[in-house]
């Protein structure tokens, strides 16, 4: 099975900072590009860092000078982003799949991914939006990689031996395999086919697979005892 890689679906126009980007231009670039967060990178284009809305509004709640102290309500002007940011930031490659991309979103709890290079060089970010794209591929496009990529090329079966029926992304499987545990893998193939929301899953089977395992011999019944060895006795032969 092939999944689509995050460099099929990352932003590569990426709004950045460095580590000495004050404050005010943080959160003016935030406004000005309408996104939520955003990477900071060192003087190597390498990722430290990623400052995000929480970050600067967690950066203004912290406790300093009350504002009858000569404070400002918490908020400090000469900040800049290597003080706000969460470091390290978590990164992908751009080869990784959409669903391992998706793992870390909801593991790391976070709305975005910087996407590098070997080198830890920033080559684009993958949001929740980008990946949630997946799921626009049409009913057509899905039905043809489920009998292309699940039935030919996994299961090495005769796509014409099936029916699938794909409406609004939810696969319908009809027809006849060899085994009922094809039956559960033909399921588990497809819904892993990136913009499947769900799979009903008719298939019958022709074969009960525990006769296949008496065929091959994996229950055996002794009725006599197995053969000893003939003990051997001085001289040469």
């Amino acid at each position: 099975m092939r999944h689509r890689e995050i460099s099929a679906v990352m932003t590569t126009d990426v709004a950045v900072v460095r580590g000495d980007t004050p404050f005010k231009d943080v959160v003016a670039l935030l406004a000005e590009r309408r996104v939520s967060g955003v990477p900071v990178l060192d003087k190597d284009d390498r990722v430290v860092g990623i400052v995000s809305e929480t970050d600067l509004l967690h950066g203004t709640t912290e406790k300093r000078k009350p504002f009858w102290a000569g404070g400002r309500h918490g908020y400090h002007p000469h900040r800049v982003a290597a003080q706000l940011m969460t470091s390290p930031a978590v990164c992908v490659h751009p080869d990784a799949t959409v669903a391992h991309a998706a793992k870390l979103l909801a593991e790391e709890g976070v709305r975005r991914l910087p996407v590098v290079d070997a080198e830890g060089r920033l080559v684009g970010v993958v949001s929740r939006r980008d990946m949630l794209g997946v799921f626009l591929r049409s009913d057509r496009d899905l039905r043809e990689e489920i009998l292309t990529e699940v039935f030919g090329r996994a299961l090495w079966m005769d796509p014409n031996e099936v029916s699938v029926e794909v409406q609004s992304g939810v696969a319908n499987l009809r027809g006849q395999v060899e085994t009922e545990a094809l039956v559960d893998i033909a399921g588990t193939l497809t819904r892993g086919v990136d913009g499947v929301v769900d799979v009903h899953n008719q298939l019958t089977f022709a074969r009960d697979d525990r006769e296949i395992d008496r065929a091959h011999g994996k229950f055996v019944d002794f009725d006599h005892e197995p053969l000893k060895p003939v003990p051997r006795h001085g001289g040469t032969s």
